[in-house]
């Protein structure tokens, strides 16, 4: 018999468990807290994707987990029931021009409280801040009367509008925009402007060739919150709106009628509307998690 058979294995050593690993306990418990979680959070996703894809039959009776039969018709009826085309049109104006108002707008007051000092500019910030403090409800009767009075006073038509809604909306989006840009730009080296200065840039010159681009994942999140908040919101959109700039939260209830509720075509048109919003978080997510994490470690 060889050597080499006569040599006994060496056994594997198992490796030390460091002691600051965690117990295998609270590794089980957390991989089952967030299987769980998981299955929570897709539950009603499930839902919606399979009611989508049932007969109104299906849908309007007794809850099936699996529809009797698969069925596309949802998708092209949500188009016919209601003028969702249009309500989509709205939606994306109202809430696109409400994004770009809020991103330039905020661009320039957070650049000013940044980098300048003048009279007023601890109030201005805490007047900024304090806004976000009061429930929207509150401004929903006065912004009525306001843009009532307007109309009848010089013709310009805001109750029922589009400009009116954009302008609604930057009410909410603004404040919170301007906040968190203010402490974005404070990040960036105030080097980097003093260099712009002396290589000729005036104040505007160094804010779009040098403070903008530094911060771009804090201008993509102030965009982000700002045309989402625009997209989904529904209680001003019920307000302010008429037949012809209704938007899609609201133009979602045509789906619900005296008669009957197509529940099958209100889950398509909320799949269908959502795609934008989500297809832009998953584009724009590492810009997105940069920006609301930005200043969190210096």
């Amino acid at each position: 018999m060889s050597s080499a058979r006569m040599a006994v294995r060496p056994r594997t050593a198992r490796r030390p468990r460091s002691p600051m690993a965690a117990p295998r306990s609270f590794l089980w418990s957390r991989r089952i807290f967030l299987t769980l979680l998981t299955g929570f959070v897709l539950l009603p996703v499930f839902v919606m994707v399979s009611s989508s894809l049932k007969p109104l039959e299906d849908v309007s009776g007794e809850f099936r987990w699996m529809p009797s039969g698969l069925t596309v018709r949802p998708y092209i009826d949500i188009w016919k029931t209601v003028p969702l085309a249009e309500y989509f049109m709205n939606s994306l104006i109202v809430a696109g021009a409400a994004t770009v108002c809020s991103v330039v707008i905020a661009v320039f007051a957070a650049y000013a409280v940044s980098r300048y000092q003048f009279r007023g500019k601890r109030v201005f910030t805490v007047t900024v801040l304090s806004t976000q403090m009061f429930p929207g409800i509150l401004f929903l009767l006065p912004l009525f009367l306001m843009y009532v009075n307007i109309g009848n006073a010089t013709g310009i038509a805001l109750f029922g509008s589009r400009a009116g809604l954009i302008l609604t909306y930057l009410t909410f989006s603004l404040p919170f925009s301007i906040w968190m840009l203010i402490g974005y730009f404070d990040s960036v080296p105030r080097d980097l402007d003093e260099a712009a200065l002396v290589d000729g840039c005036g104040p505007i010159g160094a804010l779009f060739r040098v403070v903008v681009p530094a911060a771009i994942p804090g201008i993509v999140a102030v965009a982000v919150y700002a045309f989402m908040t625009a997209w989904g919101e529904v209680l001003f959109a019920s307000v302010m709106t008429n037949e012809a700039t209704r938007t899609l939260a609201i133009g979602l209830q045509g789906y619900s009628t005296q008669n009957d509720v197509y529940w099958n075509q209100i889950m398509a048109a909320s799949l269908v509307v959502s795609v934008p919003v989500v297809a832009g978080f998953l584009l724009l997510q590492r810009y997105l998690v940069a920006g609301l994490t930005a200043g969190a470690v210096k």
